[in-house]
């Protein structure tokens, strides 16, 4: 059967809580509060990436970005480094095999005890290899991810569920036949250990709202995936100006911004009209939407172009979206939960629901990006978006509970 925060014991919640000195502020119950029966529930993390070792050869054997370099190190020794974007700040990042020795990445699962990881290819996917060869290796690496899923341990306290599942990877670039990208949507359908794409904001080049795009759309609510849509790309970074800022200008406003606008298009488009069991599963909390949902709506409403081509408010589609709660503070989280949990009163007869809101957000923590800047057991940055799931402020345990693992099995159809 499937779970539900009504069979679940909720003590992990102030275990894990106990284990890093954290508390649990007292929710104010919403519309429900579930009893407490016998099963443990596991902590699931969506948001998670890799470079399997192919695709790690395929950037080193590249000259331009995106590539993996070697250069000599401050302590005179050789390493390596990821550069994802041309003009990237300080030659790109430390790379190593946190990147793609899957040991590492079950060693940061038992060191924040985490039971089960989506696994998802980093950024920039396929993206700068022409259509013949994206077709190729999408399929190579679809079956290395398979392979890395299957044969990981068994997740601790779970029987019949492994310790990874993963999102495959679309032949999604300029000049792809819409037909190669279809037979990967029914390679990844038939891979018993991945449960969705992810996908980025470009489609084959022209963006989530490309009428070409509309089969893609078809074959991937049949094939019953989710789609991981994450940003690559920023938005223009003249706007960043010249002053060294690391990355953070292009982290913290660029990629919200472009899936912002991503999924803003999509929406305009109708895609959510056309394919309402689509399941779309938005990186970094959905950026900037759930913010600019009411401007958005009232712009649509006022525009005499697109006034009439919806279904619905488009406050309405946030509500038939998820979220990973990836935003590292409680009010952010919080702020996205109301307005998923809004979203039906924007339909006829339609009622506000307190418990939806946190049902479709997801823990995540962008592994392995944001390491410590110093040694430490765990990292901050994931500790963080713990404790901001522990302490939303209307979130009862069992919604903490849902949010840390529960609404992942769930949105993959996991058991146990």
């Amino acid at each position: 059967m499937l779970l539900n925060p009504g069979t679940i014991r909720l003590s992990p919640v102030r275990r894990l809580a106990s284990a890093s000195g954290l508390s649990i502020i007292p929710a104010r119950r919403s519309m429900s509060d579930f009893s407490t029966v016998t099963s443990p529930a596991p902590v699931v993390d969506v948001h998670t990436h890799v470079y399997l070792p192919r695709y790690a050869a395929e950037l080193r054997a590249r000259r331009l970005a995106p590539r993996i370099l070697t250069r000599t190190g401050t302590d005179g020794k050789p390493e390596e480094r990821l550069l994802i974007l041309d003009g990237e700040p300080g030659s790109g990042r430390p790379v190593g095999p946190q990147y793609w020795d899957r040991e590492e990445k079950l060693e940061f699962m038992k060191r924040h005890q985490i039971n089960i990881s989506f696994v998802s290819s980093a950024n920039p996917w396929l993206d700068f290899l022409p259509a013949g060869r994206a077709q190729t290796l999408a399929q190579e690496l679809n079956n290395d991810l398979e392979e890395y899923c299957a044969s990981s341990p068994e997740a601790d306290g779970f029987p019949g569920l492994k310790s990874i599942y993963g999102f495959g990877l679309l032949p999604l670039v300029p000049d792809a036949p819409i037909s190669s990208v279809i037979e990967t949507i029914e390679q990844i359908k038939a891979l018993p250990h991945l449960s969705g794409v992810i996908m980025g904001t470009k489609g084959i080049g022209n963006g989530l709202d490309d009428g070409s795009l509309e089969p893609v759309w078809e074959a991937i609510e049949n094939a019953g995936l989710v789609i991981f849509v994450h940003p690559h790309y920023g938005v223009d970074g003249k706007a960043f100006g010249d002053k060294p800022n690391g990355h953070v200008l292009p982290l913290a406003l660029g990629f919200p911004f472009e899936t912002t606008i991503a999924i803003t298009r999509l929406i305009l488009a109708g895609v959510l009209d056309r394919y309402p069991h689509l399941r779309l599963l938005l990186a970094h909390s959905g950026g900037a939407l759930p913010q600019l949902s009411s401007r958005i709506a009232s712009c649509i409403t006022h525009d005499p172009v697109v006034a009439k081509r919806l279904k619905h408010d488009a406050r309405y589609y946030l509500g038939k979206l998820y979220f990973d709660a990836v935003a590292y503070g409680p009010e952010e989280l919080g702020f996205v939960s109301e307005t998923i949990a809004r979203a039906e009163t924007f339909s006829e007869g339609g009622s506000y629901n307190a418990d939806a809101g946190s049902a479709r957000m997801l823990f995540g923590t962008d592994h392995p990006f944001f390491p410590p800047l110093e040694g430490s057991q765990k990292w901050q940055s994931v500790e963080e978006n713990l404790k901001a799931i522990r302490n939303v402020r209307n979130w009862n345990e069992s919604a903490q509970v849902a949010v840390l693992g529960l609404n992942a099995l769930n949105l993959f159809n996991l058991k146990y």
